[in-house]
């Protein structure tokens, strides 16, 4: 890492990952895919849409598509009284809310410390993951939003 008038740069082989929780699993999102991060809001649920599809809400004009990151990852249902919070994500051009139980720091991880999913993990959830960082407590799994918006039945969010 270098050192610029006293302070540390970041190193150019870091990954920043907003850190969020789904469940007890911490996972991380690329920093550069995230656009907000917004505390939970009406959402408005849509017809015949897919399960993971919580529906739809309203960011300073614009629509954006609320996705339950509890049905996406196959994880028990958030009770009704539960809070949560909407991590918007972009992605091809258009705008995602990512529901989370919880949202974190935003961590620079080096990229040498990056692995690959371990075989261990269910094959779902290997589809949505692109790898892991070793905390010091715990895995973060670095969520791939492209494979996240891809959701069941073939349907593709982002297309």
């Amino acid at each position: 890492m270098k050192r610029v008038n006293g302070a540390a740069l970041i190193a150019e082989a870091a990954e920043g990952l907003v850190s969020i929780k789904v469940g007890k699993q911490t996972f991380g999102v690329p920093v550069l895919k995230v656009q907000d991060v917004i505390t939970q809001t009406t959402i408005n649920r849509v017809p015949l849409a897919p399960p993971e599809v919580a529906g739809s809400l309203n960011l300073r004009g614009r629509i954006v598509t609320a996705i339950d990151m509890r049905r996406r990852l196959k994880m028990a249902a958030r009770d009704e009284d539960d809070r949560y919070m909407c991590v918007i994500v972009e992605h091809g051009g258009e705008l995602y809310a990512l529901l989370v139980d919880d949202v974190g720091d935003v961590l620079w991880l080096s990229s040498a410390d990056y692995e690959g999913g371990p075989a261990t993990l269910s094959p779902h959830w290997r589809s949505v993951c692109s790898g892991l960082y070793r905390l010091d407590h715990e895995l973060l799994l670095v969520l791939d939003i492209a494979q996240v918006l891809t959701l069941t039945g073939g349907a593709n969010m982002a297309a």
